[in-house]
């Protein structure tokens, strides 16, 4: 098997979001975008408590793409306008499908507020191709306990397929685009090749541990922890160095102009513009504060 080459390694540092300070490895300097992926926020470990609970986000818009959470630790409220309200806990994975527009509001429990605990997670950003930005809005929710998991033959490396397919085994969310999602949890001195179609855009990004890719180049965390692949190969290795959790991403390029404002992905400026008047008008739906 020929292992992709390596396009860039990138840091995944700190930047304030309001109260909130996480890691944003994409975009940066470096990678300022992997298409079709927009952004790739990861917060936490925080710990939340009646007195400090900065990540409670309330009623806000999307269009244009699908926001993704993958919940690492505690417990988090979903709620949006489309009536939906369900509690994601650690290991879940909720895949909003913004589209013409839906309002939604996330944050930690009452419950963990009140006793107090750590809240971990990634938020990823996947665009939309122009013929589906304005499609129904839809929200989806897997259980960790729900995925599908490939091990590897070390018996050492569990493999979550989240969307896509890895190894013959498929995801239990529905996507509207080419794109494989995998959460990969390795112990010590584990062994995995992941393989994945060159005609995706892959980057992998390291949430804890250590890990050597290809056999060289190394992750780590608060050093490198994110990288991007050229589309030359089938696929990729990893050794853990130590006990580490990743997360693997791979789609099909649009290839199409991204203007992005605020919570909207759109491909220009008057649709940008169109998607602010839309919410003021009421056009994405309503969602109470509490």
């Amino acid at each position: 098997m020929k292992l992709n080459t390596i396009k860039s390694v990138g840091r995944s540092d700190f930047v304030n979001m309001g109260p909130i300070r996480l890691r944003q490895p994409l975009p940066t300097q470096q990678i300022e975008i992997v298409d079709p992926f927009i952004l790739l926020h990861h917060y936490g470990p925080y710990k939340i408590n009646e007195k400090n609970n900065p990540f409670d986000l309330g009623p806000h818009p999307h269009r244009g793409f699908e926001p993704v959470t993958f919940l690492v630790q505690g417990e988090q409220l979903h709620r949006d306008s489309l009536g939906n309200e369900s509690i994601v806990k650690a290991g879940d994975v909720q895949w909003t499908t913004a589209g013409r527009g839906i309002i939604h509001a996330e944050g930690p429990t009452k419950e963990l507020v009140k006793k107090g605990g750590v809240i971990e997670g990634i938020q990823l950003w996947l665009n939309l191709p122009a013929e589906k930005k304005m499609m129904q809005a839809n929200y989806q929710h897997a259980k960790h306990e729900d995925f599908r998991v490939v091990t590897s033959d070390d018996g050492k490396v569990e493999t979550r397929v989240i969307a896509g397919e890895f190894n013959e085994t498929y995801g239990r969310i529905t996507t509207q685009t080419a794109v494989n999602t995998l959460i990969i949890d390795a112990k010590v001195e584990g062994t995995q090749t992941i393989k994945y179609s060159n005609s995706q855009q892959g980057m992998l990004y390291l949430l804890k541990g250590k890990v050597k890719v290809n056999g060289n180049t190394g992750l780590e965390l608060d050093k490198n922890q994110i990288i991007q692949f050229h589309q030359d190969g089938e696929g990729f290795s990893i050794e853990a160095e130590a006990n580490s959790l990743l997360l693997f991403l791979s789609g099909e390029p649009f290839n199409e102009p991204v203007a992005t404002y605020g919570p909207y992905v759109m491909n220009n400026q008057t649709e940008i513009m169109e998607a602010m008047r839309d919410y003021q008008m009421g056009k994405m739906g309503f969602l109470p504060a509490n």
